[in-house]
């Protein structure tokens, strides 16, 4: 046995490794359990909830790029109902920390999903999604409006006393601002980041890949980008950060924590390899004896600028 701490705090939250799997990317757990050991993961994110049903997109909604891919999924999700009744069991079950994703059109609707699923034992935290269009001001994403970000994180925060952290868009000019905002709304952390706007287009159809027109964007092609974002918020704001970005293997992991994460989220990865989260930890695990460290927490932010 390894004599290596991988334990790793996010606010008060603390998970036995810091590799989580993505929201989106492995549906409610079951879906990958079958090609992965979940109860060896740090913790499991689940596909975003909302209050109720949602069919999502029409497809095409999901196509393969250079380096990535781009998926226009449009939050399609059992609702909050049906995941208490058939997917809470399984999640009970994992021995993983479960943080639940919530995706909402209103503010309203965020308290709302929060309030009822913080009556769950088995969750654990919340990832709060704010790339969602806002529906009562015209479609625009709450994530692009640092007012409309703070109201979530205190409306949330006042509806839950287990650990909130905000995904935060990338598609802003100042992302360390918005890290600030929610941290003063009582955030206890934040993951960075989330996808970023792209398109593909058939050259002989001359028509968008996508039925969506535009789609986000993940995948090794957006790494560099997501590792700038998350030591702009590292420098900035003293705030837990779950770095998430075209992480592959244990290698990209150690950048985004030397960046400033203390956490990192595997995405796309997971479709090419689902058992990544595991080769990961046990990379992570052979980086530390070899540098000589016993806990990996020492890593977090210890860039040299």
């Amino acid at each position: 046995m390894s004599g290596i701490n991988l334990k790793v705090k996010i606010g008060s939250l603390e998970l036995k490794n810091p590799v989580l799997l993505a929201s989106g990317t492995v549906g409610y757990g079951n879906e990958i359990s079958q090609f992965t050991d979940l109860s060896k993961i740090g913790g499991i994110v689940t596909k975003s909830i909302s209050l109720k049903p949602r069919k999502g997109n029409p497809p095409q909604r999901i196509v393969e790029t250079h380096g990535g891919m781009l998926n226009a999924i449009g939050l399609a999700n059992v609702g909050v109902e049906e995941f208490i009744n058939s997917k809470i069991p399984f999640l009970k079950e994992v021995n993983s920390t479960v943080i639940c994703n919530i995706a909402a059109s209103s503010v309203e609707e965020y308290v709302e999903c929060t309030r009822i699923l913080t009556e769950e034992d088995a969750i654990k935290a919340f990832e709060i999604n704010v790339s969602c269009p806002n529906v009562k001001d015209g479609g625009l994403e709450f994530g692009h409006n640092p007012s409309a970000v703070g109201t979530i994180t205190g409306r949330v925060r006042g509806a839950t006393n287990k650990p909130v952290i905000i995904k935060l868009s990338p598609n802003v000019s100042r992302i360390s601002d918005f890290a600030k905002i929610v941290k003063s709304e009582g955030a206890d952390a934040v993951s960075a980041i989330n996808t970023l706007v792209g398109t593909a287009f058939n050259i002989w159809t001359k028509k968008p890949k996508i039925k969506n027109i535009t789609g986000g964007l993940s995948g090794p092609a957006i790494k560099p980008v997501a590792l700038a974002k998350v030591l702009e918020i590292s420098r900035n704001v003293d705030i837990p950060i779950i770095g998430i970005g075209g992480i592959m293997n244990w290698q990209d992991a150690v950048e985004f924590m030397i960046a400033g994460a203390a956490a990192v989220e595997l995405g796309t990865v997971n479709f090419v390899n689902p058992n990544a989260g595991i080769e990961i930890i046990n990379g992570l695990t052979e980086y530390c004896e070899k540098i000589n460290i016993k806990e990996i927490k020492e890593i977090i932010a210890s860039y040299q600028l």
